[in-house]
């Protein structure tokens, strides 16, 4: 079996991306003690590109907006659905609390099997 990835993608409010990190940080301690590969969360820097269908455009972004591309990588679809159980259970994130720095329901979210590795 090759790698297996959930991948995310979503708009932000520039003004609640502090927030957005501190959640972020925890997310990535969190995923990473129960045995994910990888964590990364990535904020848009260049990202007004002049052809193909641009992330503003595709998540329809205002100017007070930037774009987060994030994944998490796992050895299979089995291991990663066994560590989102043991992450959903993990008492850190039930103390976090409070509205969300971002709007979940504008959220892309899916998970891929891996077709090239390098």
């Amino acid at each position: 079996m090759g790698l297996y990835v959930d991948g995310f993608l979503l708009p932000l409010k520039k003004k609640n991306l502090p927030a957005y990190k501190k959640m972020a940080k925890l997310g990535c301690k969190i995923w990473i003690e129960h045995g994910a590969l990888s964590y990364v969360e990535a904020v848009g820097d260049d990202i007004q590109v002049k052809f193909g269908l641009p992330f503003h455009k595709l998540l329809k972004t205002k100017p007070s907006e930037t774009i987060v591309i994030a994944f998490i990588t796992y050895k299979s679809k089995a291991d990663r659905n066994r560590i989102t159980k043991l992450v959903m259970k993990d008492p850190r994130l039930a103390k976090m609390t409070g509205p969300m720095p971002f709007d979940m329901n504008a959220m892309c979210f899916g998970g891929f099997k891996a077709l090239v590795e390098g």
